[in-house]
């Protein structure tokens, strides 16, 4: 099964200080050092309330971050909330993106760490011996001092989970807090009239200005989020995970506030206020106003405080960034490689490699620190409101509870007002978002590069194994597909007595637990020789097949028709009621027609089909021995991994996937193979299983010699054309065992000319 389900207790190592410090390092400090000069050219003073509105905007988003986070406590942040709720290929969305949110974030401080540190570096050197080369001032130095910065953290993450980061994250909130303190002292020995000299005209570019600042800043107040992307490490998540996001966010309004309004009213100069002076030199403008009013000690205090905010910020979006890839690579969303574990210190050190390393390549396109954040904060905007949409959907949709979280996941928080906070947060995301994306189409173009870029790589390299399992994931845990909205039907058409008990239990297996359901069909003719006698098999049908449903907890529907083309009313039932799947009973290979008709309706249905042929009173529940013949991927994979996914919650039961390779293979093939079939199988198998290559000329005998010990073998149907066929490999192993079959296909690509044959 995917590993991205429910953490063990050994997993989690981080307590509320640890989750705490790894919120406060990505808000506290980095973003507004950087920033800041940006907000204060858009909208001058009013750039403190640009960050505010984002404030609130953002504690409205930790409301719905920490319901979901506390009631689904797994890493991933926003994709694992999305992986819950919506499908896999939306959860591919949310996680690409916030992957490449957390990735251009780390860019972000990264450069800016390059550049305060270049620049110090640059200050220290001519005031100890006189000139500093002109190089150590340029764009080459910041890119060198960002790409040891990402380097050094990537280390220190490897080593362990926190990976380090305590002393830059409380240095850099005592620097913070004694510079807001100072700018109190010299505000108030500064004349009467300050504040209206200052902060008047407050708001000099108006609305338009004051959101492109909000839009330009809103990464500032980002990194409450990271508690939730590493929710699955957390101790006590339900209470520790709420705490910690409010906490974080508390600590930098409390001193990004002050620090704004306060720099406003002391940091200009006679000659120019605090907007002229941002739009000259807006990346170090905070240093150059708090060396206005403290000096060269004040401006070496923002120096400090800029590269120790930088470095902490980098790092905790670093390991945010790795956590998102682990969680993808574990749905195999993303390569599976990206979730492998240190075998001694147990950090994700590939996702870790492959995060840094995309930050470096990074590093090389974008021009600056203005450019990085506009497309941070943009990214995050689209994700925080997928964040509120997934809340939104969770609480309306859990069972038991019209308005409530998950009871299973334990006593969590729950944002009040619902449904105001998810729809009016998420809202407000989404439209701050679409005006990000015209103020600074950069950032837009970028978005939806990466967003096109995730799309071709779904669809040609992650979308077969992903969604097999997910569908896995799907069998395995009752709440998934409950909490996705879905409640399939499985359509089983069933005209002998003695296969409707097994028929009902395949179907059940085929589908959600308790969302899931089944509808049997008995369809009669209206030239019937005794309609007594097909009304009494009938009856039969339904008895026997209702009688093994309540054995195993399942309420089926029941419907009889009438029609003269049998096949063709099943395929008009199918569609009506919008089946996703059919199951199909095959009884005897041999009678003329049987098999044709059947794969003349799998050609013309427009859902998944499975076919049985089982021996006479065969039950599912007394299967023990499963075969999984595997010839390669193809549309059957995801039904079949539904099917295994369900089979295997069933103690007891022992699952083979077997591969039968030419006798000539190479032994380094032939081991390379086995691997991936161990893995492929390891996927969506929750008992005890086995994986196995065998080299041989004869695969037919072959798996027919393996199938004669098995009590069922669970094989893909061929394709043909886009339509679902049987092939005369499945048919003659049919033929050559008595052991039952479940043959699973997926949907036919261009449905045939449908025989639109009404009942009666």
């Amino acid at each position: 099964m995917s590993e991205s389900g429910t953490t063990s207790d050994q997993a989690r190592n981080l307590g509320l200080l640890d989750a705490t410090r790894i919120g406060v390092g990505a808000i506290v400090g980095g973003g507004i050092l950087a920033l800041a000069g940006t907000a204060y050219a858009y909208t001058g003073p009013a750039a403190v309330l640009a960050f505010a509105i984002n404030g609130l905007l953002a504690v409205l988003t930790a409301m719905s971050f920490a319901e979901m986070a506390s009631a689904f406590p797994d890493s991933g942040g926003a994709y694992a909330f999305a992986r819950r709720v919506l499908s896999v290929r939306a959860a591919f969305a949310a996680g690409w993106v916030l992957w490449a949110a957390y990735i251009v974030a780390g860019v972000m401080y990264a450069l800016g760490f390059g550049v305060y540190g270049a620049t110090a570096a640059a200050d220290l050197w001519q005031l100890a011996a006189g000139q500093a080369p002109a190089w150590l001032r340029g764009h080459g130095a910041a890119v060198a001092g960002a790409v040891v910065g990402i380097g050094v953290y990537s280390l220190s993450l490897i080593r362990r989970a926190a990976g380090g980061g305590e002393l830059s994250t409380y240095g850099k909130v005592v620097v913070l807090t004694v510079l807001v303190l100072a700018a109190a002292w010299c505000y108030g020995m500064s004349p009467s009239g300050t504040a209206q000299r200052t902060l008047l005209p407050f708001m000099p570019a108006g609305v338009t200005g004051l959101l492109a600042a909000m839009g330009f800043t809103f990464i500032a107040l980002q990194g409450f989020d990271l508690i939730a992307t590493v929710a699955g490490e957390v101790k006590n998540p339900s209470r520790t995970i709420p705490r910690a996001m409010f906490m974080s966010l508390g600590i930098a309004l409390l001193i990004y506030l002050p620090l704004l309004i306060l720099i406003a009213m002391v940091g200009g100069t006679g000659d120019e206020d605090i907007m002229t002076m941002a739009k000259r030199s807006p990346d170090t403008l905070m240093a150059t106003a708090v060396g206005n009013f403290l000096g060269p000690t004040g401006y070496w205090l923002v120096m400090l405080a800029a590269i120790l905010s930088m470095a902490s910020a980098l790092h905790a979006n670093l390991l945010a960034a790795s956590r998102v890839a682990r969680t993808m690579a574990n749905d195999r969303t993303l390569p599976w490689v990206l979730g492998g574990l240190h075998r001694t210190r147990g950090t994700p050190t590939t996702a870790i490699y492959a995060s840094a390393l995309s930050m470096v390549a990074l590093l090389f396109m974008l021009p600056d620190l203005a450019a990085a954040g506009a497309t941070a904060s943009l990214i995050f905007l689209l994700s925080f409101a997928l964040a509120h949409y997934t809340a939104y959907l969770a609480r309306r949709r859990m069972p038991g509870s019209s308005d409530a979280t998950s009871d299973a996941a334990g006593a969590g928080y729950r944002s009040p007002l619902f449904p105001l906070v998810p729809v009016g947060g998420g809202l407000a995301c989404l439209l701050l978002a679409v005006w990000q994306a015209l103020v600074e189409p950069s950032a837009g173009a970028i978005a939806f590069v990466w967003l096109g870029l995730g799309g071709l790589l779904y669809v040609g390299l992650f979308s077969e194994r992903a969604e097999a399992v997910d569908a896995a994931s799907e069998a395995s845990d009752a709440t998934l597909a409950s909490l996705r909205g879905r409640s399939p039907l499985v359509l089983v058409p069933v005209g002998n007595p003695d296969s409707a008990a097994a028929m009902v239990q395949v179907a059940s297996a085929l589908s959600p637990p308790r969302v899931g359901k089944v509808l049997l069909l008995s369809v009669l003719r209206p030239d019937s020789a005794d309609t007594d006698e097909a009304l009494d098999s009938t009856q039969a049908v339904f008895r026997r097949g209702m009688r093994s449903a309540l054995a195993i907890e399942h309420v089926p529907e029941v419907m009889i028709t009438v029609a003269s083309d049998p096949w063709a009313e099943i395929e008009r039932v199918a569609e009506e009621r919008r089946c996703a799947r059919v199951l199909i009973g095959l009884s005897d290979l041999e009678r003329a027609g049987a098999y044709e008709n059947i794969e003349r309706l799998m050609g013309r249905l427009s859902c998944d089909v499975s076919v049985l042929r089982a021996p006479t009173d065969w039950h599912l529940e007394t299967v023990r021995n499963i075969l999984v013949p595997v010839g390669g991927r193809g549309s059957h994979e995801e039904l079949r991994a539904r099917l295994l996914g369900r089979l295997g919650r069933t103690e007891g039961r022992a699952i083979k996937h077997l591969r039968v390779v030419a006798q000539g293979t190479p032994d380094g093939e032939l081991a390379s193979l086995q691997r991936e079939l161990a893995r492929q199988a390891a996927e969506v198998v929750g008992v005890p299983h086995a994986a196995e290559v065998v080299r041989s000329d004869d695969t037919l005998e072959t798996i027919a010699a393996a199938a004669a010990s098995a009590d069922l073998v669970v094989l893909g149907l061929q394709r043909r054309n886009g339509q679902n066929v049987f092939g005369s490999f499945a048919l003659e192993l049919a033929r050559k065992t008595e052991s039952a079959i479940i043959m699973v296909g997926g949907r036919s690509q261009a449905p045939l000319v449908s025989l639109r044959v009404r009942a009666g």
